[in-house]
């Protein structure tokens, strides 16, 4: 069964702490913002929806206490929960809901608004629930028997309410009976995949075989891999997709390779605003992520580190973007601007 990543539960967010992932599976609670914006940023919980969903709840915490100063007390929360990372476009999708909701109902009194702003929280998580089965069943219909699939990152049910975006699309193709085979990319520096996607392949008794990053492109030319499947952090309108460092290396032998590379996000996870990837905000992590693997040092402690948490891949590289309202193709500002439509 997927893994129930985020939960509101006896008035606390509880969720995985997933910096201890595999090695033990631990639920901690956040009941205030400042508990919320710290499990955002030190990736106890991670992936762009699940942020969506994490965020919105913190905008609660922000206020559930607030009484004279609500609205003042509601933006404060939301442009500090905005500070803890800053390229996954949920977060910041579910911060302008929240906001949106709230200012609606500005004349209802406070307590009101309160008990409707942890409804859309609530609202948002099972959203996402249904989402993330849509999109699998959409992707599914790109699968067929006895593809061997790679996937980069986690775009697990950890990475979302409970399902997942890419391996949601996976789990669905599994669960069809459809025989695949999975390579998991390990993914440098935390070791995402390695750590996390692999766990819940495992989890899913699904075939899997946990790779290097580096080995990727030769098991392409090998002729090992029939498709890629990633998540995605931020789309731009143009299709250009930001994910996790090191999807464009693997985007680009993908296209060399000409195997079919897919990304699988939901609409609120593309950014309108937004005409190409050279827009999207790219966030740098801290030096020690590269240096250590755990608390061990693999690395001079004084050595200079660049350590993006993303890269861009361009729209030109994607297949398609699998979504909540079916397969969207190029060019992606039409197929995009329809789907928004709908």
């Amino acid at each position: 069964m997927p893994v129930e990543t985020i939960k509101w539960q006896k008035n606390k967010v509880r969720i995985i702490d997933q910096t201890l992932l595999p090695h033990k599976v631990k639920f901690v609670s956040c009941t205030t913002p400042r508990e919320m914006w710290k499990a955002i940023r030190t990736m106890k919980i991670r992936g762009a929806p699940a942020l969506g969903i994490a965020a919105a709840f913190g905008v609660y915490l922000g206020v559930k206490n607030s009484q004279r100063a609500f609205f003042k007390d509601l933006d404060k929360t939301i442009k500090y929960i905005a500070t803890s990372r800053p390229t996954a476009r949920n977060l910041f999708w579910a911060l302008e809901r929240m906001r949106e909701t709230a200012y609606r109902e500005r004349y209802e009194p406070v307590s009101r608004i309160k008990h409707i702003l942890l409804e859309e929280a609530k609202k948002i998580l099972e959203e996402d629930k249904h989402i993330c089965r849509k999109m699998a069943r959409f992707g599914n219909a790109l699968i067929k028997k006895g593809d061997t699939i790679l996937t980069h990152c986690n775009a697990g049910g950890l990475a979302t309410a409970d399902y997942g975006t890419a391996l949601g699309v996976i789990f669905m193709a599994h669960s069809s009976g459809k025989k695949i085979k999975v390579y998991a990319d390990e993914t440098r520096p935390l070791l995402q995949g390695a750590r996390l996607t692999a766990w819940e392949l495992r989890n899913e008794d699904i075939d899997t075989t946990l790779i290097s990053d580096n080995m990727a492109a030769s098991l392409m030319a090998r002729g090992k891999i029939d498709k890629i499947i990633v998540g995605a952090d931020r789309i731009a309108r143009n299709g250009d997709t930001a994910n996790k460092i090191g999807t464009y290396s693997v985007a680009l032998s993908a296209h060399y390779h000409k195997i079919p590379f897919y990304v699988a996000a939901p609409l609120s996870t593309i950014d309108v605003k937004i005409k190409d990837g050279s827009f999207i905000p790219i966030e740098e992590r801290h030096p020690d992520e590269v240096r250590k693997i755990g608390k061990e040092f693999i690395a001079p402690k004084n050595v200079k580190v660049f350590n993006p948490a993303f890269d861009v891949t361009p729209a030109k590289f994607i297949t398609a973007i699998i979504t909540e309202k079916g397969i969207l193709r190029k060019p992606y500002g039409k197929s995009i601007k329809r789907a928004h439509a709908r």
